[in-house]
């Protein structure tokens, strides 16, 4: 336990510092592709310099290393852009919530992907917390904002997850921060094009400029590199539990900082997945031992 103790806690920064993601997403007013691509170009140049000043290799060396990350990155940038429109298209506890159905899907999608074996234990936790998500939807109509923002956080959650997988099998061989900087620079360079789309002026980046430095410096350099790094330590099932964390410390910020108030049936569904992160805690603390 004594060993495992500093990676509980990077693990435990890196879920405190990416739940600061939901309450950024709604603040910032911006259309979601062109707040991801900002967010990539602000986070691959912190990424470069600390790169570059820690003398960290930044070779990727094989053909197959390279399509991964490649296709990792397309994923990644996939679950930011749709994670971000279900933001605006619902609230933070609703967003960050839906998307945490990816624990529910990675426990299904490790085993086959990895060729570890499936806990049940896993599976069982993970369907409770899906069972809270299920909770949160007012209505099966798509006209209704809410239920399309909790459907585009689902396939935001299966692009997070798949990509979680792939990139599990590279963090053993390559730097978890030159595999974030590789895949921060790809999506830059995908997104590029949303600028002009959009017809988004400096006046806009002007007014968003602070909430923007935040997302790409400490929320996504700082925190998708520790939970990249994490991946050594445990499984991918057992991280996305954990991290079910996330949309309650957002739901707070969200309280806190944009006055959304979370409804009953929200506070009912979060303690559903609370209670799942505290159950794989033990159990994780258990295999590890």
């Amino acid at each position: 336990m004594k060993n495992q103790l500093p990676h509980f806690l990077q693990l435990g920064l890196a879920i405190l510092v990416m739940c600061t993601s939901g309450v950024l997403g709604r603040y910032i007013q911006l259309p979601p592709p062109v707040t991801i691509w900002l967010r990539c170009v602000i986070g691959a140049v912190a990424l470069f310099v600390f790169l570059r000043l820690m003398r960290i290799d930044m070779k990727i060396r094989t053909n197959s290393a390279r399509k991964i990350l490649l296709l990792s990155s397309i994923l990644l940038g996939a679950h930011w852009v749709t994670y971000f429109y279900s933001l605006h298209l619902s609230n933070v506890a609703i967003g960050m919530l839906s998307l945490f159905t990816y624990p529910v899907i990675t426990a299904l999608l490790e085993p086959l992907i990895l060729k570890t074996t499936l806990r049940k234990s896993s599976l069982a936790l993970a369907v409770i917390s899906f069972a809270g998500i299920a909770l949160l939807v007012p209505e099966l109509n798509f006209d209704n904002s809410y239920t399309l923002g909790i459907a585009i956080g689902i396939f935001s959650a299966l692009c997070y997850s798949v990509r979680n997988i792939l990139l599990k099998k590279q963090v053993s061989n390559t730097s978890g921060i030159t595999l974030m900087f590789y895949q921060l620079l790809i999506i830059s360079m995908l997104l590029w094009p949303a600028a002009f789309m959009y017809n988004i002026s400096m006046a806009h980046i002007e007014l968003n400029w602070k909430a923007l430095l935040l997302l790409g410096l400490f929320t996504t350099a700082t925190g998708h590199t520790l939970l990249v790094l994490s991946f050594k330590h445990f499984t991918i099932s057992t991280v996305s539990i954990l991290s079910a964390l996330t949309p309650l410390f957002g739901t707070l910020l969200g309280y806190l900082f944009l006055d959304e108030v979370p409804t009953g049936k929200t506070l009912l569904g979060g303690s559903l997945i609370f209670v799942t992160v505290v159950a794989e805690s033990i159990l994780s603390v258990r295999r590890n031992r």
